[in-house]
């Protein structure tokens, strides 16, 4: 770096007051510029549940969570975001009830049979999103609250204050660390740029900057993606390139003939850890803090 260069560097540095940042104006404006390009609405879930659900089940963030989460004896849950009973299957037999929020109805019709197949009766599943009103819906607040990889929506302020206003006793927020699940030699391997969400480091400093001093940790997992055949391959990963299209499957196909591994009979795709950041506060005393 030549002296002119440090020198400027340093006068940028010197003036960044970073306690005046407006975390929830860089959500809104990142998110806004990837969703451009990545509108992902309750239809994308619907065309994605049945292998989310499939994927899901193979990995055990859920038991990682679990292990953070506590419910105590007698209380309620509100799930944002439940998806096919991730959360909310397990959580019936520690709470009271269950709230499972979602707005996709695919979603909602595996999660429904989920309950009748394990005779859960303490589940209630509500179409809805984090835009909408909850009053209208009947959801009032619960005493506990989660958003499990749900944060996904153009204003932070909004959906926090959500949780908060729901929220009588504990909220959780699982959230990005990094690149996600997501992988990026499989998306430029499809000739699609990579555009990476924001992560938990922006989510952890708003609720700071609002006066919530929140309690954080992380999740890892080793995911294995394996398939019997390439085609399944090509069909089970495809969704990390959002709207594929017939050239760009024909060149994540490409891809993937290479980049699997063909172990006992089976193709392995190798990853990396997959992590994400659990941020939990309490809302018994003022701006979250614990009483």
């Amino acid at each position: 770096m030549s002296f002119k260069a440090g020198a400027e560097l340093r006068e940028r540095t010197e003036n960044m007051d970073y306690q005046h940042l407006d975390w929830n104006q860089i959500w809104r404006t990142h998110h806004a510029r990837k969703m451009l390009h990545e509108r992902r609405g309750p239809g994308h879930w619907d065309k994605r549940a049945k292998d989310f659900t499939r994927a899901v089940a193979r990995g055990d963030y859920v038991e990682q969570f679990l292990d953070i989460c506590r419910i105590l004896p007698g209380e309620t849950v509100l799930d944002v975001g439940a998806a096919a009973g991730t959360l909310a299957v397990p959580l019936a037999s520690r709470a009271a009830s269950v709230t499972a929020l979602e707005p996709s109805k695919v979603m909602r019709e595996l999660l429904a049979e989920r309950c009748r197949d394990g005779g859960i009766g303490n589940v209630r599943i509500v179409n809805g999103r984090w835009e909408d009103d909850w009053p209208a819906l009947d959801i009032e607040a619960h005493d506990v609250t989660i958003a499990s990889r749900s944060l996904i929506v153009d204003d932070l302020a909004m959906a926090v204050d959500k949780l908060r206003r729901h929220t009588r006793r504990r909220a959780y927020i699982t959230t990005l660390v990094g690149d996600g699940p997501f992988d990026r030699g499989l998306i430029a391997g499809a000739g699609r740029e990579f555009t990476p969400g924001l992560d938990y480091i922006v989510v952890l400093n708003y609720l700071r900057q609002i006066g919530i001093f929140a309690q954080l940790t992380f999740t890892t997992h080793h995911e294995a993606r394996i398939f019997p055949t390439l085609d399944e391959a090509v069909e089970g990963l495809s969704w990390m390139v959002h709207d594929i299209t017939a050239e760009e499957k024909i060149r994540l196909r490409e891809y993937l003939d290479g980049a699997l591994v063909r172990e006992n009979g089976m193709l392995r795709l190798p990853t990396r850890p997959v992590r994400w950041a659990v941020l939990w506060w309490d809302e018994e005393g003022p701006c979250g803090q614990e009483a």
